[in-house]
């Protein structure tokens, strides 16, 4: 770990836990999307161990609208994210490397699973193969896991770290901004 990332721990790690209201907003957020990336994850893991084809296909079929129902609730909190907190983040600690850089290349890495396994579902070949199966649940189980890591930083280090650069006026704006 260079000295860069070190120093964003050490002052997300001196929070008292205690976010403001738009803050807890983003991390609260989280709760319903967790359950809903781990009834993906479980999912897929199913498909990944069904040695019948024509069961694996439907289990697809029905991972592709939990993955399209996930990705309507993720989105608009991505979004808010990267237009409003980010920035505000960035004038402090730059955005090119450090956490706001991770945030959004992790952003990048789950929602192009997400493409990558939606662009496989509408090209499903008949038959299909456990090979093909297998791929495209990993897929969803590669973003879970993504996901699961993001988050956590999220309510780990970048949350607390916001909490401690951000001024009273600029928690106001971004909760103004999320209503």
């Amino acid at each position: 770990m260079n000295g860069q990332n070190c120093a964003y721990s050490q002052l997300a790690s001196s929070h008292n836990g205690t976010l403001c209201r738009a803050l807890s907003q983003f991390k609260q957020e989280h709760q319903p999307l967790h359950a809903q990336k781990l009834e993906l994850f479980q999912l897929a893991d199913s498909i990944q161990r069904t040695a019948d084809m024509t069961a694996a296909r439907g289990k697809l079929l029905e991972l592709e609208q939990l993955v399209l129902r996930f990705m309507d609730a993720l989105e608009p909190h991505s979004e808010r994210e990267e237009a409003l907190l980010f920035p505000m983040m960035a004038a402090y600690i730059g955005r090119e490397t450090g956490p706001i850089a991770v945030m959004e290349y992790e952003h990048e890495q789950a929602k192009g699973k997400i493409a990558s396994f939606l662009s496989g579902i509408r090209q499903l070949p008949d038959p299909l193969t456990p090979e093909e199966t297998a791929a495209l649940s990993l897929l969803v189980m590669d973003a879970y896991s993504i996901l699961t890591d993001h988050f956590f930083k999220e309510e780990q280090v970048l949350f607390p770290m916001a909490e401690q650069i951000l001024s009273a006026a600029e928690k106001e704006q971004l909760a103004q901004a999320l209503m």
